[in-house]
């Protein structure tokens, strides 16, 4: 089963190298048959002249410039349209997600015939380093509200590093997150919709350069959106969107 790994990338310049080479060298030992589908969001830095140099040494490269509407949830969504895998996952640019957890969501998948493999770096097993104390609240907080409305256990859905299959993805179409909400659509919307899923520990360890696009305040608004979608979706839907 190929793997697809989607990645925006919005100047990214003093990081993505690092990333996509540990990336693709831990696949690549795993055998596992992939590609690396990265987004440069329009990146004001040389982001892209990085991208051009890899990508002659680095044969499962494929990247793209989403010229607009610009923006985390657009970049990632740029990427779902044009990846060519079974199986799709969601990595961070700034090497926050680690490539062999990567590997560990892959076989779960392939071993269990999931349609999806969520991480928990809040779980038994899972690990934070360099977390920013203010973010880490925000995020437990917002994961209880998240779980406790929806009705769920998973508690890190804000996390962007999952993995689906493609006839996932394609059932929880359309999208509707521009932003850092889409991190939140698309769990929601495979759990609402009656997709199989199961949750394996992960770590996560904050960027060495760069600084994070993650802007809290902008933000409240548009997850508490999708999650009245969602809610409304699971409750009032009758089931039309579900899995067939």
């Amino acid at each position: 089963m190929k793997l697809s790994v989607v990645i925006p990338a919005y100047n990214e310049e003093g990081s993505i190298e690092e990333t996509i080479v540990t990336l693709y060298e831990t696949l690549l030992f795993e055998k596992i048959e992939h590609e690396i589908v990265v987004t440069n969001d329009n990146s004001k830095d040389n982001t892209l002249e990085v991208l051009s140099k890899l990508s002659l040494t680095i044969p499962t490269l494929v990247y793209f410039t989403n010229k607009g509407p610009n923006g985390f949830g657009y970049a990632v969504r740029y990427g779902l349209e044009r990846f060519t895998g079974e199986c799709v996952a969601v990595m961070m640019a700034d090497l926050s997600d680690d490539p062999n957890d990567l590997v560990k969501f892959y076989r779960e998948m392939v071993n269990g015939g999931w349609d999806c493999v969520f991480g928990s770096r809040f779980m038994k097993g899972g690990k934070v380093i360099d977390y920013p104390k203010n973010k880490y609240l925000i995020n437990r907080v917002a994961n209880f509200i998240v779980k406790t409305v929806i009705g769920i256990k998973y508690n890190d859905c804000t996390n962007a590093f999952k993995l689906y299959k493609r006839e996932t993805m394609l059932g929880i179409k359309p999208f509707l997150s521009p932003h850092f909400n889409l991190t939140l659509e698309l769990p929601l919307k495979s759990i609402v919709r009656g997709y199989s899923y199961t949750v394996l520990p992960n770590s996560w360890k904050n960027r060495k350069t760069g600084e994070s696009k993650l802007k809290i305040k902008e933000m409240g608004s548009r997850y508490f959106f999708i999650l009245m979608y969602c809610l409304i979706e699971k409750f009032f839907s009758r089931g039309d969107f579900n899995k067939k």
